[in-house]
């Protein structure tokens, strides 16, 4: 918990403003999403968010990226369900990727946590709740495994891929992100 303690300066925040925003339109305008399912490729600048300002701060900017494109780019209607999925989200690359070199271990680690938590158990629940589905039907289930099943190996390649080639301690001195 120390990166709670950290102090936020003009760096943080610029920094984290423009990941939210490119959160924001990775999820909203380049993602598809449909009632049952949404593929985007936001976990790359939530990687680096979690390579920059660890659990809390990366679940934070997640909560605030999902609230801001919730209210700017609304594709169904609002769910609290799916803002406690993003900061778990945003934790659990901050938790991999705080001050940790990027190797295929923990990206493909960090990939299939997020698959397993979120896409898997949390949100299929969700899911049922909001549409009043059984939570065995396969309405929920089938987009859902397929999606896991192709994005696993992607996503592991491109958080591993990106992860590499970061100059995060460059990056990392130069913006003063150091506790």
């Amino acid at each position: 918990m120390l990166e709670m303690k950290r102090k936020v300066n003009a760096h943080m925040i610029t920094t984290m403003g423009l990941l939210i925003a490119l959160m924001v339109v990775l999820s909203r305008i380049v993602g598809f999403e449909s009632q049952y399912l949404k593929i985007t490729f936001t976990f790359v600048p939530e990687m680096v968010m979690g390579m920059l300002f660890g659990p809390f701060w990366t679940g934070i900017g997640a909560v605030i990226a999902d609230l801001i494109g919730m209210a700017l780019f609304a594709k169904s209607t609002f769910f609290i369900g799916f803002t406690l999925n993003a900061f778990i989200g945003g934790a659990i690359y901050g938790f991999f990727f705080y001050n940790k070199e990027v190797t295929w271990k923990n990206a493909i680690l960090c990939t299939l946590t997020n698959t397993i938590i979120i896409s898997l158990i949390l949100t299929p629940i969700w899911l049922a709740i909001m549409y009043n589905q059984p939570l065995t039907s396969w309405v929920i289930w089938a987009p859902r495994l397929v999606k896991s099943v192709i994005m696993l190996p992607v996503q592991s390649a491109m958080i591993y891929f990106v992860g590499r080639v970061l100059p995060m301690k460059r990056l990392t001195k130069n913006l003063k992100f150091t506790a």
